[in-house]
């Protein structure tokens, strides 16, 4: 893992955990991943946040005909953090879409050359992510073990995409990316 790496959360919150529609049967797995790797990184670290648009547009206005129940305004618990990472203390990129790379996240990472990227979905807001991360030159680790999908095979499913972009996106694990740095 290169010196300049940040870990980079992606939506590790309510809207995504149990008791919603949205919620990932394994985001325990991957809040458990998240917390054994933020230690490393110190602060290289930043959490991206999924909120509603507050007027879908295009072919959201559909989308959100399935999704009512998340035409919430921002500052609804719904779109908190949970618990575990609650308050947060690292910077936060609020987005309205599910692809958290763009400007806001560009910033805060300032010219990093890699992203270890974590958090829910893997099928959704994380590939979403790492393929413009990717697309735009950056080296995206994705610990399987700090992500978790819709479920067990949309999860695998992702990761499987992401590995026909080796070596602009490389799988890892926890344990991996733990040991690197222990490495030094």
């Amino acid at each position: 893992m290169r010196e300049d790496a940040w870990l980079v959360v992606v939506d590790m919150q309510n809207v995504f955990a149990d008791g919603s529609p949205w919620a990932s049967p394994d985001y325990a797995t991957a809040s458990a991943g998240i917390r054994r790797l933020m230690p490393a990184f110190g602060d290289r670290v930043v959490f991206t946040r999924y909120v509603a648009p507050a007027h879908p547009r295009g072919e959201w206005v559909q989308y959100f005909e399935n999704a009512q129940f998340a035409l919430v305004p921002p500052d609804d618990p719904l779109y908190d953090f949970t618990s575990e990472f609650h308050p947060v203390k690292h910077p936060v990129v609020t987005r309205e879409v599910f692809g958290k790379w763009g400007l806001d996240l560009k910033a805060v990472l300032g010219g990093a050359s890699e992203i270890v990227l974590t958090g829910v979905s893997t099928d959704c807001c994380v590939i979403a992510t790492a393929l413009p991360a990717a697309d735009d030159g950056v080296h995206v680790l994705v610990p399987a073990d700090a992500c978790a999908g819709a479920s067990p095979a949309d999860h695998q499913k992702a990761l499987d995409v992401m590995t026909l972009f080796t070596p602009l996106i490389e799988l890892t694990s926890v344990d991996a990316l733990l040991a690197d740095v222990a490495a030094g």
